[in-house]
């Protein structure tokens, strides 16, 4: 990784001239959301504009996804750069002249700008083959909203390149309206955590609600299972490594005098440690144990994991926040002060290769930083210049580390 490669505020310059292909793009793609690992239209899009650019895509066996690769003048080892293409089951209310035109689907976390981030950043190394050593792997993903798309990409083989081409380093952009526009947030170690899933069965005995005596409530045990799981996380979790623990849905009875048989509950967890998420399970079962053997009751407990922890690589979170600060200023590049407790699945990326995800912020700057609308809101929108730097980024952290000594 060396800075001797030509000075990176033309290159922002140059992603600039770009940004109205890249808001066509992305409008294009809202317009049109699609769910999940199966997505055609958008696959269709992004090979479509793949091949305009001389590149040579391919596209995934069991999923949407869509790869292509930019070849260097010169050998040297594989960058990959990732854009997630998938929305979200919402229905838009954004009011916007380009809302989504499908019903109950939207791209409320920005993976629409993602997809066109990454063409752009694409379009402004085509131009620079010259300057890299190595090559850029693109990676555009379907299914990240809880669909593990970037597992399928590596099962498909998505790393398994010749020891000569060997991926070295991955990168990954997410925009958020949390932070302000055109601003780069990043942070080594844990950036955000993992996501795994609790789903409870607590069976006692049914009865008549006016005779409690002579049924087994699973409604009461359900509740005190509720509230120690919180007891819990403040008393058996370091507070420096944190883990939250939410109950988010309980169903249970038919009507308000019959006790039912059985209570269903099902949450979340998430942590940034390995240690801790082991920890917490087995407190999880612990809780639900006790409590159920103290009231004769039965816990039916199943813990998904889901993703795991993204691990950002110190090393390489230095050399991004190098870039960046070349990029677009030193003020503009922000370090997190803790973890995001939402999750990733670059994450499974970064268990194979060393590398960071950069948070793009993208609030419009007339919003109050309060009260606007964050991913994942039906009404939330992102500033569209705010793509300009996150395609150039794209391709400057390319440039810096290719640049082959």
């Amino acid at each position: 990784m060396t800075t001797k490669t030509p000075a990176l505020p033309a290159l922002l310059d140059d992603a600039r001239a770009l940004l109205p292909e890249l808001v066509e793009v992305r409008r294009r793609l809202h317009r049109r959301p699609e769910i999940g690992l199966t997505l055609p239209g958008t696959q269709a899009v992004v090979v479509e504009k793949l091949e305009r650019m001389g590149l040579a895509p391919r596209v995934g066996r069991a999923v949407s996804s869509v790869t292509a690769v930019i070849e260097g003048s010169r050998p040297g080892p594989t960058l990959v750069l990732r854009g997630d293409m998938d929305g979200l089951p919402l229905l838009e209310e954004t009011g916007l002249d380009f809302s989504s035109e499908i019903a109950g689907a939207m791209h409320a976390c920005g993976h629409d700008t993602h997809v066109a981030m990454l063409l752009g950043g694409a379009r402004l190394l085509i131009a620079r083959r010259d300057q890299l050593a190595g090559r850029v792997m693109l990676m555009f993903q379907p299914g990240e909203e809880g669909f593990a798309g970037a597992r399928f990409m590596l099962d498909e083989g998505l790393l398994d390149l010749p020891a000569s081409e060997v991926a070295d380093a991955a990168f990954a952009i997410h925009i958020s309206t949390t932070y302000p526009t055109g601003t780069l947030n990043l942070r080594p170690g844990p950036e955000m955590a993992a996501a795994d899933f609790i789903r409870l069965t607590v069976r006692g005995r049914g009865g008549h609600a006016s005779a409690p005596f002579t049924a087994l409530d699973p409604i009461t045990v359900a509740a005190e299972i509720v509230l120690a799981l919180q007891s819990m996380v403040t008393r058996r979790v370091n507070v420096f490594d944190p883990a939250v623990v939410t109950i988010a849905h309980i169903r249970g009875g038919t009507t308000n005098n019959i006790i039912p048989e059985t209570v269903f509950l099902e949450g979340t967890i998430r942590t940034v440690s390995e240690t801790t998420r082991t920890a917490v399970h087995a407190e999880i079962r612990r809780v639900v144990d006790g409590i159920c053997a103290a009231h004769g009751a039965a816990g039916e407990l199943e813990i998904e994991a889901g993703y795991p922890v993204t691990v950002n690589d110190p090393a390489f979170t230095a050399f991004v926040a190098s870039v960046g600060e070349e990029l677009v200023g030193a003020e503009a590049v922000i370090p997190m002060p803790a973890p995001i407790m939402g999750a990733e699945d670059f994450s499974y990326v970064l268990q194979r290769v060393p590398g960071t995800m950069v948070f793009l912020g993208a609030r419009p700057p007339e919003e109050d930083p309060d009260t606007a609308p964050g991913n994942h809101s039906n009404k939330v929108v992102f500033h569209e210049p705010a793509m300009a730097v996150g395609a150039a980024m794209y391709a400057a952290v390319a440039l810096r580390h290719l640049a082959g000594g």
